[in-house]
């Protein structure tokens, strides 16, 4: 090799190894910051695709989470107050059975009339007050509750609405009845069993809607937890190795700068030769 003062080639070898280990040392140091081994398109373009399009795949889950959460929420108000029902139709057929009795005195019968009506117009104000974000799937006219089971949003549960008014198709009891003599106590009695046969499986629709419901956000969450692992395994760096490798290359870099030295000091051997 000859000798020049102008040419360092061994300098230029060395300089460009330690930029090579430099850049290495940076991506490590990035890599270790951001937990990240794949942190944007330039580090890898297909597998940054492939994570971002999952990531827009859970964010469509989180929402799929909150309507079905809001599904669920508007069910068991509904089944709570199906259940306050069909403990007042209870209590009202023992009204009704009491008033029954042909022997009652005057006294007796308007006591358990006015208690009668009491419960029964107790009935109104549970399902009038059955409402979660402003959806009352009991009142009369309710609407089917609806939710959205995919991050696509095409797909959608549906539950039917259970109409618990009094004089309804399921409390066939009416808004206005009593027991104030034996003979309407005892059409009372057949109305209040028929009317409990109707909530009977009006809350059985009810409580398999609500099941179905909770199965499939029980689903969504696992899916959703299953994508997040995914996404780790592609873009997760592995910071046990980047650990040594940052050891590494800091050992690297610090031979380098030694090489580099080494190699700045070689044009003033040059001297020699004019001794």
């Amino acid at each position: 090799m000859a000798f020049s003062v102008n040419t360092n080639a061994s300098a230029f070898v060395a300089l460009q190894n330690l930029n090579k280990t430099n850049q290495d040392l940076a991506t490590t140091q990035e890599r270790i910051n951001t937990g990240l081994k794949v942190g944007s398109a330039k580090d890898n373009a297909a597998v940054y695709a492939i994570a971002q399009n999952l990531r827009g795949d859970i964010a469509g889950l989180n929402a799929v989470k909150g309507s079905l959460d809001r599904a669920i929420s508007t069910l068991d108000i509904a089944l709570a107050a199906g259940e306050a029902v069909s403990d007042l139709l209870t209590e009202l057929k023992e009204k009704a059975v009491s008033a029954k009795d042909s022997g009652l005195d005057t006294a007796s019968r308007d006591a358990l009339n006015d208690e009668f009506t009491e419960l029964r117009d107790q009935i109104t104000s549970i399902v009038e007050n059955a409402e979660f974000n402003g959806k009352n799937l009991v009142e009369s006219g309710a609407t089917d509750v609806t939710a959205i089971t995919d991050a696509s949003g095409n797909n959608t549960i549906t539950i039917s609405a259970q109409d618990l008014t009094l004089g309804g198709a399921i409390i066939t009891l009416s808004a206005s009845q009593e027991i104030s003599s034996a003979a309407v106590a005892s059409t009372a009695v057949q109305t209040i069993s028929t009317s409990a046969s109707n909530l009977d499986s009006a809350l059985s629709s009810l409580g398999a809607g609500a099941t179905r419901l909770e199965i499939q956000r029980d689903f969504v969450g696992k899916l959703s937890d299953t994508i997040e692992v995914g996404i780790g395994n592609l873009v997760d760096a592995d910071l046990a190795k980047e650990s040594a490798t940052l050891q590494a290359l800091q050992v690297k870099q610090q031979l380098g700068l030694e090489a580099l030295s080494i190699a700045n000091q070689s044009p003033g051997a040059v001297l020699s030769l004019f001794n």
